[in-house]
């Protein structure tokens, strides 16, 4: 059966993935990266180096958003997302999404000292600072999300 997520099920797949796809167009090229995020209040949290997709977000800050979660090939959820990307410059908005991210991937890493790049890493110390990530969330639009299931 083919059906529509309704919005706490839409909800439900955003907080508990946690790599989705961000779709950036700029000028004729579109260009689609994996993502890892976290959720809440309706946007997507992230973190980046300097490159290509924050070029293209800062130039047009229209995205798309995309993530699933795939039992087989007849048991999946789906969600597609539009929205507007926002850099954080605020200090302590920064800190609060760094922490959200901190949160959410810290219990999925074997060995925190091997990450620092992604500003993950058991002591703040050990953190690469010699570029520092920038922090952006995606304001959520315009969501559908969509379900196959036996």
């Amino acid at each position: 059966m083919l059906g529509k997520l309704n919005e706490s099920e839409i909800a439900e797949v955003l907080k508990q993935q946690i790599t989705g796809r961000l779709g950036c167009h700029f000028r004729g090229e579109t260009y689609v990266v994996p993502l890892n995020y976290v959720y809440k209040n309706g946007a997507i949290y992230a973190h980046s180096g300097p490159g290509k997709k924050i070029d293209m977000m800062r130039k047009n800050p229209s995205v798309c958003f995309e993530v699933e979660e795939v039992e087989s090939i007849f048991q999946w959820r789906c969600v597609i997302a539009n929205g507007v990307f926002e850099e954080i410059t605020d200090e302590d908005e920064k800190q609060q999404a760094r922490q959200l991210l901190t949160h959410k991937f810290m219990p999925l890493v074997s060995a925190p000292q091997q990450h620092p790049s992604h500003g993950i890493a058991a002591n703040e110390a050990d953190i690469d600072t010699r570029v520092e990530p920038i922090v952006y969330r995606i304001r959520l639009e315009k969501v559908t999300g969509r379900f196959e299931r036996a």
